[in-house]
């Protein structure tokens, strides 16, 4: 009897022009592991993620030839501009983003998405001066609306069985990205100086040394629109009977995971406003505090820390050693999520992961200003395990946040709440930036202090703001959905 239920709904469902009800159909009809639709989120979210970090281990030589500090304790001053600027745009443009995305589609915003880095990552690497560096990030944060719609993408590609693979897809692609981005920054940057064997100082790479890095990224942009030009719309279009249409949903979905016909309701989903949804609020809230974190560390501070001069507590790194530095980082955090992050989840359970996660990368961020004493294969075999053992820990949090998000409501009501996740988490991530360049320009003048002397004082307050998230996943301000 279920079985014939479902086949009846299945048919009722179907529209024969509607691209969602054709994707609909294919998972039905599909079976085995998803490894296109994995490789395809994996691909598309990395793009995007690649030029939103990867400005940060030159950024502070760019800073300094651009040559608006006066003193060269002010360059994590302006640094934290260039870096908020794209946060800045993304917050901005987020909810008119996402209602592109639910009006005409999820394909057109990501494809958008995927085309604007082409073009402006571009610019941002030919920039002539400040002002144009700021433009240009601004400007690729404004159409940098990908997150939110590619989030509700996976989860409509992704067979009823894998979400929990679709999301920790999005997740482990970005903070890969986030990471493979500064890498190539670091590698790239300065190539007349590193490779002049290969780019001549009169080459364009040698009078823009910053661009190499951002024309790699453009290029695998440009690949990536062109190569998922063609991918499926998960967006219904069919007008008509709407409300049966979701209430059929919703059935389909109940027979699927209770063939008996249970109707159990997710806390949260009664009424229907997603802001009285306390466990879906209160996840957002949490999320946004992590990535407050992850992006003033990720972002600002790692690098510049690495960058700057030993006499001011920073490691005298060049671009390549930072470079070297998260690319052993990426590929540890890869490892992780492919082997371990699932087993870790279903033995602990995602809010407990997230907690532990959070709890752990406390002690270890206090030991950052210790490290920068070390020196020779000492110092690089600890920063290495430190930095990737931070990463995970990050992305570990992230994505079990993101599972919570997306079991607080209803299939019908994903798409609307990774919009609001994505607009509350661009305005914490835009202050990131710029509160951790404040702050580190901050450190550095007061390296004779007292308490927290230097660059302390910077890794003090990153783990102030991970405590307050950390303390943030306990009850009764963190509620899982039922």
């Amino acid at each position: 009897m279920a079985e014939e239920h479902m086949e009846t709904l299945l048919k009722k469902n179907y529209h024969e022009n509607c691209p969602g009800c054709k994707v609909d159909q294919m998972k039905q009809l599909r079976r085995g592991f998803p490894l296109r639709e994995l490789c395809t989120i994996w691909i598309i979210v990395l793009c995007t993620a690649l030029p939103i970090s990867s400005l940060f281990p030159f950024l502070y030589f760019m800073i300094r030839d651009l040559k608006i500090a006066e003193k060269e304790e002010d360059i994590g001053y302006y640094s934290g501009f260039v870096g908020c600027s794209f946060m800045l745009g993304r917050a901005l443009t987020s909810v008119a983003w996402g209602m592109v995305a639910d009006r005409y589609g999820r394909k057109p915003v990501i494809l958008l998405a995927t085309g604007s880095v082409v073009i402006l990552n571009s610019l941002f690497g030919l920039s002539l001066n400040f002002w144009m560096a700021i433009i240009t990030r601004f400007c690729l944060g404004s159409f940098s609306g990908l997150l939110g719609p590619i989030k509700a993408y996976a989860m409509e590609i992704f067979p009823d069985e894998y979400q929990a693979l679709a999301l920790s897809a999005v997740s482990t692609s970005w903070g890969i990205g986030l990471i493979i981005g500064p890498a190539l920054g670091g590698f790239l940057a300065q190539p007349a100086e590193k490779y002049p064997g290969i780019f001549p100082k009169e080459s364009i790479f040698g009078k823009f040394p910053y661009f190499l890095p951002c024309f790699v990224i453009s290029l695998f942009a440009l690949g990536v629109t062109i190569i998922f030009f063609r991918i499926p719309e998960t967006l219904h279009n069919h007008k008509f009977d709407d409300a049966s249409h979701d209430e059929s949903n919703e059935t389909l979905e109940a027979a699927t995971h209770d063939p008996a016909g249970s109707d159990g309701k997710a806390e949260g989903d009664e009424g229907s406003s997603l802001l009285k949804n306390w466990p879906l609020i209160s996840s957002i809230i949490v999320y946004c505090i992590f990535s407050l974190h992850d992006m003033g560390y990720t972002e600002q501070v790692f690098s510049l820390w690495a960058n700057s001069p030993r006499s001011y507590g920073g490691l005298g790194y060049s671009t390549t050693q930072v470079g070297s530095v998260l690319s052993i980082s990426g590929f540890g955090l890869l490892v992780f999520q492919i082997s371990l992050y699932s087993y870790v989840e279903r033995c602990l359970g995602t809010i407990k992961v997230t907690r532990l996660a959070g709890a752990l990368a406390i002690p270890l961020l206090s030991c950052y200003p210790l490290i920068a004493k070390l020196s020779g294969f000492t110092l690089s075999l600890v920063l290495n395990c430190a930095s990737v053992a931070k990463n995970v820990l990050s992305v570990c949090a992230i994505t079990g946040l993101l599972i919570l998000q997306n079991q607080a409501v209803k299939q019908r009501q994903r798409g609307v709440a990774n919009g609001i996740a994505m607009t509350a988490m661009s305005l914490f991530q835009a202050v990131g930036p710029s509160a951790a360049g404040v702050l580190f320009s901050w450190s550095e003048k007061r390296r004779d202090a007292a308490f927290l002397p230097g660059t302390q004082m910077i890794f003090f307050m990153l783990n102030v703001v991970l405590a307050i998230g950390v303390a943030s996943t306990f009850k009764p301000f963190l509620a899982e959905a039922r």
